[in-house]
This record gives C-alpha cells, sequence and structure tokens, in this order.
C-alpha cells in the first residue's frame, strides 16, 4: 500500500511554486517606475460621484488635430451643433491662431449666431504675445468665450525644449496670462462675459510643488474673486500612472490651491494606458469640478477620454449625466461622418454588439431578465419603465438610449448573421453593412422558427430578393421607378426629375436637395412619404466598364427604420432604387 494513496496515477496540483515566469528579454532598464505622491489621510476612496460635472468637449480642438484628415468647415459646423444639442455648455472650437482655418470657423459660428446665449465657447493659445492677440480678436462679439492659455511646465521640457529654469518657465505663464488680460480688455467689449483658463502642460510628469508654484503665479494675475473664476486645468498629456496616483495628485492640488474657492479644477486625461475614464472619475473624487474629453475617445495617439462612456457611467448608476444620449446611434453616426473614424462594434454603451449576446446561457438569462422585469412590474401595477432595471448581462436598458430590444432577445439571428452575410458575398457579390445584416438575419431567424430545419443559399437569396429585391415577376410596393433626370439649379443645388407608377398611376416626382438622394427625398414628400436618411454605402460588384454598383440606404421612413437595397449599373440609379426598396417595404408591412 502506498504511503500517499489519494496521489498515485493522479497529475501535481499546480501551486505558486509550479508556475514560474520567465523575462521578457524587453528593455525594462529604459523606463522608470512614476513616483508615488505623499499624501497623509488621502480622503477620495470614501468619495462617490452623484451629481454630473461640468463637462467641456473639446472634439473640435483636440480631437480635431488628431484626424488623419482633419474636418471639414460644413464637419466642423455638424459637430458643433450635435455637441449644443446633446447639451455641452463648454465647447473648445479651436486653435484660431494657428491658421485661418480654424479662425475662420471661430469667427463664422459667432456671427451666423450659432452659438447659444447659455454656451461657452473656448478657444487655445499658446503663450507669445502676437498668437495671443490673434486668438482674442477671434473671440470679437461672442457671448461667452474663454481663452485657455498652456505652456509646458515638466523637466523633460524645461531641459530639452525651452532649456530654461523653473522661475523661466513659470515666468512665461505668468507673463502670458498678462497679455491675455491686456488683450482682452482692448478688444472684447462689454457684451462678452470673459473667461480665463490655464494648464501647466504635461502636468503628469510635472513636479507638484512646480505645477501648484505656477498656478498660483498665474492666479496672482488673474487674481480670482467672486465673479471671476479660473479654470486650471491638470493634463495628463501622457498618462503615466495608475488611475489612483493620479487621483493623488487632484487631491493634492486641491488641498494646497489657495483661492480654491474661485477655482475651477478641469481633468484633461489621455489614454496612453488604456485608463483614462478611470483616471477621470477619480480625479473627480479627489477634487475635480470639470472634466474635458472627446465623443468616443477620439484624439491624440491612443485619445482622449471618452465623455460618452463617461456621461453614460453616471446614467448607469442613477446620476443624470445632463447630457442627452437617448439617440446614441445618431450620436455616433454623426461623429463617425464629422471625423471619418469608425467606432469599435464594442465600443461601451454605443457599438452595434455591446447589447447582443451570443453565449447560449447568456441568451438564457437576458431571456429570464426580461420576463422577471415584466412580472415585477405586474405584480406592482407599474410599467417596466418605473421600476429598478435588473437584467443580467445588460448594465442599462437599451431603449434608454435608442437601441431596439430584437438584437437582444432575438440574439440567436445574431449568431447566424456571419454565414448569411457570407452567402451573400460570395456568391452574389452583396457586402451587406452591419446593421443591415443583423435585420436581414432576423427576417431568415423568422422563417426558421416558423418553418424549422436549415435554410440553404438559394432560400437565402430568394427570401432576400422577395424582401429587398422586386422583380417585374413579383412587384409589390406602393412605388415602381421608370425612368431619373438629375440637373443642376442656379443656386448650385441638384433637380431630380423621377418617372413612376405610384399606388398604380403614372406619376412624375421632382425635388431638390443637396445631391440626388436629398433630392428624392424631397421628392417622395410630394408622394406623402416622410422619409429620412440614416446611412449610406456603396460598392461596385465587380470590376470593368460594365460593372454594376449596390448601394444600401438606412431610413426612417413613417416612424419605421428599415434599410432597403438597389442593384444598377449607374450609382445614382442604384441609391434611388436603394430608396425605393426601403419606401416599398415600410408600406408592405
Amino acid at each position: 500500500m502506498p504511503e500517499n494513496p489519494v496521489s498515485v496515477g493522479r497529475p501535481t496540483p499546480v501551486t505558486a511554486a509550479t508556475v514560474t515566469q520567465r523575462p521578457s528579454g524587453m528593455p525594462v532598464h529604459k523606463y522608470r517606475p512614476y513616483d508615488a505622491v505623499e499624501i497623509p489621510g488621502r480622503t477620495w476612496p470614501d468619495h462617490r460621484i452623484t451629481t454630473a460635472p461640468r463637462w467641456l468637449s473639446t472634439d473640435l480642438r483636440d480631437g480635431n488635430q488628431a484626424l488623419i484628415d482633419p474636418m471639414s468647415p460644413a464637419r466642423k459646423r455638424e459637430m458643433f451643433d450635435l455637441l449644443v444639442r446633446m447639451g455641452y455648455k463648454e465647447i473648445e472650437v479651436g486653435f484660431p491662431s494657428s491658421g485661418a482655418t480654424d479662425f475662420e470657423f471661430v469667427r463664422s459660428i459667432i456671427e451666423e449666431g450659432a452659438i447659444p446665449e447659455d454656451v461657452t465657447i473656448s478657444v487655445l493659445t499658446q503663450a507669445r504675445e502676437e498668437l495671443i492677440e490673434r486668438t482674442v480678436e477671434s473671440l470679437r462679439g461672442a457671448h461667452r468665450a474663454t481663452v485657455h492659455l498652456y505652456n509646458a511646465t515638466a523637466p523633460v521640457f524645461r531641459r530639452v525644449v525651452f532649456r530654461g529654469s523653473r522661475e523661466q518657465v513659470k515666468q512665461i505663464a505668468v507673463d502670458g496670462t498678462r497679455l491675455v488680460v491686456e488683450y482682452a480688455d482692448k478688444i472684447l467689449g462689454e457684451e462678452t462675459v470673459f473667461g480665463f483658463q490655464y494648464s501647466p502642460e504635461i502636468f503628469t510628469d510635472t513636479e507638484l510643488d512646480f505645477a501648484l508654484e505656477v498656478c498660483e503665479g498665474v492666479m496672482d494675475v488673474w487674481q480670482p474673486e467672486t465673479g471671476r473664476e479660473i479654470i486650471l486645468n491638470l493634463p495628463a498629456t501622457v498618462e503615466r500612472s495608475t488611475p489612483s496616483t493620479h487621483a493623488d495628485r487632484f487631491e493634492w492640488m486641491s488641498r494646497n490651491l489657495s483661492r480654491r474657492e474661485f477655482v475651477c479644477l478641469s481633468v484633461h486625461p489621455h489614454n496612453d494606458r488604456g485608463t483614462a475614464v478611470a483616471a477621470a472619475e477619480l480625479a473627480l473624487m479627489a477634487g475635480a469640478d470639470r472634466i474635458e474629453g472627446c465623443l468616443f475617445g477620439q484624439g491624440e495617439r491612443t485619445g482622449n477620454v471618452d465623455l460618452v462612456t463617461l456621461g453614460m457611467n453616471l446614467f448607469s448608476q442613477g446620476v443624470d449625466p445632463q447630457i442627452d444620449f437617448s439617440q446614441i446611434d445618431e450620436v455616433r453616426r454623426t461623429a463617425e461622418y464629422c471625423t471619418q473614424m469608425e467606432v469599435h462594434p464594442r465600443h461601451p454603451y454605443a457599438g452595434d454588439l455591446v447589447y447582443t449576446a451570443f453565449s447560449g446561457s447568456h441568451q438564457d438569462a437576458i431571456k429570464k431578465g426580461f420576463e422577471a422585469m415584466a412580472e415585477t412590474a405586474a405584480a406592482e401595477g407599474t410599467t417596466v419603465d418605473d421600476i429598478e432595471w435588473a437584467v443580467p448581462y445588460l448594465p442599462i436598458d437599451p431603449k434608454d438610449v435608442g437601441r431596439s430590444y430584437e438584437a437582444v432577445i432575438r440574439v440567436n439571428s445574431q449568431s447566424g448573421k456571419g454565414g448569411i452575410a457570407y452567402v451573400l458575398k460570395n456568391d452574389h457579390k452583396l457586402d451587406l453593412p452591419r446593421r443591415m445584416q443583423i435585420e436581414f438575419s432576423r427576417i431568415i431567424q423568422t422563417k426558421t422558427d416558423a418553418e424549422g430545419g436549415e435554410v440553404t443559399p438559394q432560400e437565402i437569396w430568394s427570401v432576400f430578393r422577395d424582401e429587398y429585391l422586386p422583380t417585374p415577376d413579383n412587384a409589390w410596393g406602393r412605388i415602381t421607378l421608370r425612368s431619373t433626370q438629375t440637373s443642376t439649379t442656379s443656386e448650385g443645388t441638384d433637380a431630380l426629375t423621377v418617372e413612376a407608377v405610384v399606388d398604380g398611376t403614372e406619376t412624375v416626382l421632382t425635388g431638390t436637395g443637396n445631391g440626388p438622394i436629398s433630392a428624392f427625398f424631397d421628392a417622395l414628400g410630394g408622394a406623402g412619404v416622410d422619409a429620412r436618411l440614416l446611412d449610406y454605402t456603396e460598392h461596385t460588384m465587380s470590376e470593368g466598364a460594365s460593372a454594376q454598383a449596390a448601394s444600401y440606404i438606412e431610413c426612417v421612413i413613417d416612424g419605421k427604420v428599415l434599410w432597403g437595397i438597389g442593384i444598377d449599373a449607374n450609382t445614382t440609379r442604384a441609391s434611388i432604387k436603394a430608396v425605393v426598396s426601403a419606401v416599398n417595404r415600410a408600406y408592405r408591412r
């Protein structure tokens, strides 16, 4: 009999002693750890965020300068209008001394009356006299405006860039502040409520005592008091430490600043370590009053902190973010158009896939969660919207951000969309947009639910044609397209004439707009069709002069969101066919 019969024939258990990590061989000696902050009796770990901070969007400045293709004036205006609609009251709109484009954009939104009176615009400048004068000049006539002055204060900049002492670097900030005051008094009238913001750039690498010294020198010039706030922004230009150390630095500054009651302490995290959201939240707990960031984390290198995630994190905890995210897909689409950058499908709260479960156990838990919510609401004699949200795997109700439940409770259809999309692309050269894939996969799922069994590629194509592509042999819908003709009006817009059969009657539809698609939507209004474009994409289906184009249109038609597809050798006609497809589907149901 062996002494230890339990271990006979069995593998050795894994313990810490049997798991050995090997050195990576990477040059770790080149880097030093971040400095800890000596802060006795720190209080921030016991704090909770119970109210929304002040928000500043820097999409039009920090976000724009990070783009491969910076925004055109039209895209800038679209972004500005979106931020205003969402409820942002402080918006950094540019760096007007950097060139004519930013200067003229600032002038345009002031002169065209695009800025609501309760919105403060902010503009950035370096601490050089000619740049400060140009910056203040851009604000002439604004209702509410802030000049944001910055200079780098970190040791590596003092040593390598400026080759100056601490006192010399501090003097740059002090002199710059004095010049801002002088030019604001000289250029701006009483109609402008004028504010001032200062940033000791690269705060995360600056010695705390020196950052404090520079900020105090700046305040000595500005003289903050009741009714004369100063914004001190402490930027994590490069994220260097854990969020907890970032919070320690903010609590230290908040404790040691004089005239603290007249200071708005602002946090501006970047995402170099991937923890910008946590750093911002912990900084709020440590005394920050305001957060600067960009929608969806757009910004230099790894991005600015993500204002969407921060706002929705508050919402998910029952705190009103005071920013409207109720139509988050529209926010995402507009941001993608303005930045020409896609939002990741697994982005928190806004990604295409974040409310979708593929795992069977997850699906079951979500289904039971919805059922339990309904039972609880019925028992309490109220609605699901009036009880506490409690569905497994879903931190918020998708409906609260304008998402439907289909992608959540019909998740099996999600599991099949990849195969369906492959069949259509491989066999028929149709590369469906993701949301159209989701829409069509639900249609296939309905068929499999009703009939059971496997759906063959031939059946998938048959269902697709019947759903999106009426033919003379399979005619359906209110509208049958005959011919189209486009021209340009004297005002430079597009005019469109469409011959079609509408409700069985030969009809001529006319419309104008900024492009043929816009003109067709205008023409549809004459036929009593209330339609609005949400998304549009197209591609060629083959190479060569005779290649056909496939156009995909996502529309809101009489309140229903539907996709349509059009196929034609002419791309304009293909897009119009796609709109007709969506309209016909809306009235077929």
